[in-house]
């Protein structure tokens, strides 16, 4: 479970994109902001997948990523270059397979090898392609298996990608768009795999070429032309279209923050991790912000920024065990009694405490991209760099 929204230049108040992802995952499962760095690569190496190896490309790009602890992949994440991606778990037609690559590892994969939007779709749906996804998505589970879909944006413009096995259609975003744990785009899209339509005809699964819709063609359930209103992606997509043209990064923590409907998840399946990105024409402004801990209506989000140098990250996993020393383990340890459906004094006050810190960096990010990004983007970097260690040591402090 999970909700990826996006917003392009026409939608928000200040000619940026706006991309923001929760990741719905096991409520235990630490999440963690980790980092690799830009490298070159001998034309013999391999990289290891979560489940099976590949060969690797000679460049790879500077990636930052909200990666569950023992998997390769990751469930959002951003690129030196502006590039943004979130997956969503979705149920098709097509057969789960055993072995290929996890969605999440097309995901930073795409992240690691491209400088564009567009790039990032090419590279992921030529993989997918080529070696078909699959295997377990939860630790130690081979069970729970899907297939993904994906929100994918750069500074410049944004696709949804929607995938059944290996087929795979595309949906360019016009001005707003959401996606949640469902096949969304209808009819033919407005590119696919070549023989999509064909293949479906073939299986059954609609009479001819005038019939196919995506969405209703593949899904593994019914889908009406009327999605109902207290649905998350009908929410989501409520939410945008009511502030289109007015969105801000904090609009967009607000509607990750939401629980009617349950883009804020809570239970056993949890927000686990969350990230907002602004993405600005000058890349070198684009800020990146994450929670880097569970649920984002008792966390607070920490902004980076590229280059990543002294910021604080991790190294990109996987990792053979749960460090209980990670931020993510501790924080969840303050949090674990504030149940969302209680209304104790004392949450009440945390709420409004971190939110209150949260409030005034976004309020000097705002001012550091009005002030000093284009004039001096090394001040710009610096002052970034400063509010992210300020970030975490004001995190440190709540659960110390």
């Amino acid at each position: 479970m999970c909700d990826t929204l996006v917003a392009l230049k026409s939608a928000t108040n200040d000619n940026s994109v706006i991309f923001g992802k929760n990741s719905d995952r096991p409520s235990d499962e630490a999440q963690l902001i980790t980092y690799s760095p830009a490298a070159k690569h001998s034309n013999k190496d391999e990289i290891k997948c979560t489940y099976i190896s590949i060969p690797q490309v000679s460049e790879t790009y500077a990636i930052l990523l909200s990666q569950p602890w023992w998997m390769f992949g990751s469930e959002s994440g951003c690129n030196q270059h502006g590039v943004v991606i979130g997956n969503e778990a979705v149920y098709t037609k097509e057969p789960l397979s055993s072995v290929g690559l996890l969605g999440m590892d097309l995901l930073r994969l795409g992240l690691e090898r491209s400088k564009t939007a567009i790039e990032a779709l090419k590279v992921i749906t030529n993989l997918l392609e080529t070696y078909g996804q699959g295997g377990g998505c939860a630790f130690n589970d081979n069970s729970w298996r899907y297939h993904n879909s994906y929100i994918i944006a750069d500074p410049k413009e944004a696709y949804v990608l929607e995938t059944a096995d290996k087929w795979w259609i595309v949906e360019k975003v016009r001005s707003i768009r959401s996606i949640s744990n469902n096949i969304s785009i209808r009819g033919k899209g407005d590119f696919r795999r070549e023989k999509i339509v064909e293949h479906a005809i073939k299986k059954g699964y609609c009479k001819d070429d005038d019939e196919f819709d995506f969405a209703k063609t593949f899904s593994d359930v019914y889908i009406s032309d009327k999605t109902s209103p207290h649905s998350r992606g009908a929410i989501s997509k409520k939410l945008l279209k009511e502030n289109e043209g007015s969105i801000t990064p904090k609009l967009m923590m607000d509607f990750l923050r939401e629980h009617n409907a349950g883009l804020c998840m809570h239970g056993g399946f949890e927000s686990t991790g969350s990230q907002i990105s602004q993405l600005q024409n000058e890349n070198s402004c684009s800020v990146h912000w994450f929670t880097g801990t569970r649920l984002p209506c008792l966390s607070f989000y920490k902004p980076y920024v590229f280059p990543i140098d002294n910021q604080i990250v991790l190294k990109p996993g996987p990792y053979p065990e749960i460090n209980p020393k990670w931020y993510w383990n501790k924080y969840s340890n303050l949090i674990q009694n504030f149940n969302y459906y209680s209304h104790i004094s004392e949450k009440q006050s945390f709420i409004l405490k971190i939110r209150a810190f949260e409030d005034s960096m976004l309020e000097k990010v705002n001012n550091f991209i009005n002030n000093t990004c284009t004039q001096n983007n090394k001040e710009f970097h610096n002052n970034i760099q400063d509010l992210n260690l300020a970030s975490w040591k004001y995190c440190k402090e709540c659960y110390n």
